[in-house]
Order: C-alpha cells, then structure tokens, then sequence
C-alpha cells in the first residue's frame, strides 16, 4: 500500500504555478460549456474576512483579461453580522441558505450549505473556498480548478498547505490541524489507506466536477469533508483524485471544545461509512467550569444526518433538464 500512495503522490500532487493562468484560460475555452467554473463560498458570521477573499479572486480571476471563474457565490448560512452586506459590496452573488429549497427546513451545519450551493450554481466544476481565510491569495483557486481543466481524467482536487497555529504573537509552524492529525488522518490510514497521501484531507479548500457532487451524499456538519473524500475514492477511483500545493493558509482557529466536537462528527461520519445502518445517532458531553468551581456537563448531538445525492433531487433534475 505504501508503494502505491508513493506512487500516487508522484503523479497527482503538484504545486499552483504548475499551470500558469494563461494556460488556464486556454484549457477552459477548449473545454467550452464542460469549463465552466463556480466559486462557492460558505459563510457564518465572516464580514472581518469574506470582503477580502472576494475581492481578490474577481480581481485576479473574474476580470476581462483572466475570465477564468465565471461566477462566485457567497453561502450565508445564517449569519447575524454583516457578512451578507459585505460580501454583496465587494461584488459576490450572496444567496441564504434558507432560500434554497425553502419547503426542506435546513440544518445546521457547513455541509448542508455546500449540498445546497448546487442548486443555485450552474458551473461544471464548483470550487468551494472557506470564508475564513486571511491573506488569501487567488492561486487557492486557481490552483486546485487548474488540473480539472487540463486533465478530464481528474475529477476532485483538495489544496494542500502549511496551517501555522497563530494565537495573538505566538505562531507554531505546524500546529494547526489538530483535528487533522489526531483523528482524520489515523482513520483514514487505519481504513482508507489509499487516501493516506492527502495532506490536508479536512481542508475546506477543493473543487470537482459537478458530475461528481451530484451523485455523492453530504453529511451536513463538518464531516462533509471526510466524507466527500471517501466517497470519491469509492465512486470514482483514487487516480480520480489529486492534491495541489497553494501555499500557507491562515485563518481563525478554534478552541478545544469546538475542536472536539468536530473530531466527534468526523468520527462519526467515518463510522457511518464503515458500518452503514448498523449505529445509534450518539452525543458528546464536554465539561465547562462553573462560577461556584465546579463543572457542569454540555450535551452536544453529534450530526449524523446526511443529504442524498442531489442527482436524487427533483428541483436539482428539473433545473439541469431545463
């Protein structure tokens, strides 16, 4: 198995300027309506940052000389800051998720937005960029829609990147990803072993073809990730699937509650696919200190609900029929 990840990582994993932008344009215009791009952004209360990742990429990437992405939504997903208002201004399409099939009460979560975002994209190839990342730079894009405009072999690219830990004046080189480390990656080794290769398998930051997501389930909280991830590797094979490395990402960090949360749903989701059918919806309990000094239990249900197939969707049928 070891070979065959080495094997992997030498022919799809690459780096951004691999394939510069004028190479870009020329393999989309070759590929005509199948190179189409949409940029998906999904948002909770990010005005301090959706602003700036906006601007960047329709600067750099939605002008009239590198028309390469051709529409760039922005997902609210319930936000009670600005981060609709700011968005709009800085020129993204910015959709509420409860606008999106309005007679299916929405659930909580970052991947019930992403499941929702097909319906109101119409791009052959949907890059989905976090809303939280500062000092984004264009290539986070570009990057990762480069290969599927190039190699009609590929079908799902995830970025790859140093993630320093940045609390106020102390950064840690490599400390970000603790969820990563300690429960993705030892259950994607110990499971999935092919998909071992992945740098950043719960990265936020991936596109693939529409043809793809539309067949693939979407566990609505945060085990989308490793949960598209695996589910590609069974529909479509792991030389379907490849890495670019964009750069550094920065963006804001959780504290170890939030993080434990979602190491739970990413075991879960991981569980779900191992033994489908066969588990209870379970919960976590975290502990908080209470004013008197003691500690009082949190309850927290561990999302386990999972939208189909969008192929399965009768407006999504509908729409791509029309």
């Amino acid at each position: 198995m070891l070979d065959e990840v080495e094997s992997w990582l030498q022919r799809r994993s690459w780096a951004a300027d691999r394939r510069p932008l004028p190479q870009l344009l020329n393999a989309k215009r070759s590929a005509g309506p199948r190179g189409t791009v949409s940029v998906v952004l999904p948002a909770l209360n990010e005005e301090s940052t959706v602003g700036a990742i906006v601007e960047t990429i329709r600067r750099d990437l939605m002008s009239d000389d590198m028309p390469l992405v051709d529409e760039l939504v922005v997902l609210d997903s319930g936000s009670t800051d600005r981060t609709a208002a700011v968005a709009t201004d800085a020129g993204a399409t910015v959709v509420h998720r409860d606008a999106i099939l309005p007679q299916l009460p929405a659930l909580p979560g970052k991947g019930e937005v992403l499941w929702r975002s097909l319906l109101v994209t119409s791009g052959e190839i949907v890059c989905f960029i976090d809303a939280d990342l500062r000092d984004f730079q264009s290539q986070f894009v570009s990057g990762i829609v480069g290969p599927l405009l190039t190699d009609p072999d590929l079908c799902l690219v995830k970025a790859m990147y140093d993630r320093p830990l940045e609390t106020g004046d102390t950064i840690v080189p490599a400390g970000g990803g603790r969820v990563t480390e300690l429960v993705a990656r030892p259950l994607l080794n110990l499971h999935w072993p092919q998909l071992a290769g992945f740098v950043q398998p719960l990265g936020g930051e991936y596109a693939a073809r529409r043809s793809l997501l539309e067949q693939l389930p979407f566990p609505v909280g945060y085990g989308v990730e490793i949960g598209l991830l695996v589910d590609a590797l069974n529909t479509v094979g792991l030389d379907a699937l490849a890495q670019v490395d964009v750069g550094v990402r920065h963006h804001r960090h959780q504290d170890s509650q939030a993080l434990g949360r979602m190491a739970a749903t990413i075991y879960r989701t991981a569980q779900a696919r191992l033994a489908r059918g066969h588990l209870i919806r379970p919960i976590l309990t975290q502990f908080a200190r209470t004013a008197d000094g003691g500690f009082a239990p949190r309850v927290h249900d561990v999302a386990a609900e999972e939208r189909p197939p969008m192929l399965t969707v009768p407006e999504y049928a509908l729409r791509r029929a029309a």
